[in-house]
């Protein structure tokens, strides 16, 4: 295995819940080292790191580092836990899965408990809710699970790792979105090794709270001032069961990275992205935003007076479940494609509509 693939498989298998973000900020920012003239982080635990830090110009490529998660919310008398989101959660994927509890001191494993299928009363048969859901931790009253120094606030993630399909697709929990921080340390790494020098500075982003309202991208964009960002995300697979084209667009993993059209997108940017996947040969797919993209792509927009920015997104499968499943391809056309782009730009591009 290459030092990439293994810091590709200890960053995610690391668990990274929103507003807890620093391990795995930690692990990204020790690969990224080597491959940048600067680095910084802020109070929140962004990571930054640079490129030509003494340039006037600056652009951003950028991902979002944390993870989907649940709170200890209530501890019942019992010993049970009832729990609350933080970020987009899964309710229903939760019966019967594993989870590991951090304390303040170390890790307790518990798990979703479900009651059997043959005790359920099959007229009045309840799907899985947040008021129903539970964990267990093999302790028989409230006393004994805070001995074990679990608490109101502790969170709560899947245990499920990274793994492979059929050599051609990653799977695991949370490749929304730190597939993306790898990706733009990749982009890094590509441009140190191949000796690729870029006449501005470039500022590889990975920011924190992204789940719960871009809050993180907000911070980071107001510290920088970038003058262009290109920010990474992923977006459905609408080809497997149970999706609507007509509402959701067509997209399949494997096919290319999905290129955004939409108010917060710069469309002079989106072309120029456009011309460096077409000069290369590196397929893409489209989608169009009716309002915002729902990704940091909307903060770094709208920030700072009017940020030129765009959206490259990885189409997968099952998002915010433990099995979102991304193409090996696509992680590497994405890579290529920030890359190409980064060569072909020209800061001295004028992104004025109106003149």
């Amino acid at each position: 295995m290459q030092n990439n693939e293994k810091f590709l498989y200890k960053y995610l298998n690391n668990a990274s819940p929103t507003g807890y973000e620093a391990s795995g900020q930690q692990i990204w920012l020790d690969y990224l080292k080597p491959f940048v003239d600067d680095h910084f982080t802020d109070a929140y635990g962004s990571a930054v790191g640079v490129i030509n830090p003494k340039s006037d110009f600056k652009v951003v490529i950028e991902a979002h580092a944390d993870e989907i998660s649940w709170f200890v919310n209530y501890i019942t008398p019992e010993g049970y836990i009832y729990v609350a989101r933080n970020g987009g959660s899964d309710h229903q994927i939760a019966p019967s899965m594993r989870v590991n509890i951090h304390t303040d001191n170390k890790i307790i494993q518990g798990v979703f408990g479900w009651p059997a299928i043959h005790v359920r009363d099959k007229a009045k048969e309840e799907p899985p809710k947040m008021d129903n859901i539970f964990l267990d931790v093999g302790a028989r009253s409230k006393d004994e699970v805070l001995e074990m120094g679990i608490h109101v606030g502790c969170v709560a993630t899947f245990q499920d790792e990274l793994t492979e399909l059929n050599g051609k697709f990653y799977t695991g929990r949370a490749l929304d979105n730190r597939i993306g921080g790898y990706m733009i340390a990749e982009v890094a790494r590509k441009l140190k090794e191949e000796k690729i020098d870029l006449p501005f500075g470039l500022y590889i982003v990975n920011a924190v709270q992204e789940e719960i309202g871009l809050r993180g991208a907000e911070m980071i964009a107001a510290n920088i001032k970038p003058n262009v960002a290109i920010i990474t995300d992923v977006c459905h697979d609408t080809t497997s069961p149970m999706y609507n084209k007509v509402a959701s667009g067509d997209y399949t993993a494997g096919n290319g990275p999905v290129l955004t059209v939409g108010a917060a997108v710069h469309k002079k940017l989106l072309d120029l992205i456009i011309a460096s996947a077409r000069k290369r040969e590196i397929p893409f797919q489209r989608s169009a935003s009716s309002r915002s993209t729902g990704t940091d792509t909307d903060a770094f927009a709208y920030s700072n007076g009017g940020v030129p920015s765009a959206l490259i997104s990885l189409p997968i499968k099952y998002m915010h479940t433990t099995v979102e499943t991304a193409s090996k391809s696509d992680i590497n056309h994405v890579i290529s494609l920030m890359c190409g782009f980064l060569q072909d730009f020209d800061q001295k591009f004028d992104f004025r509509y109106v003149k």
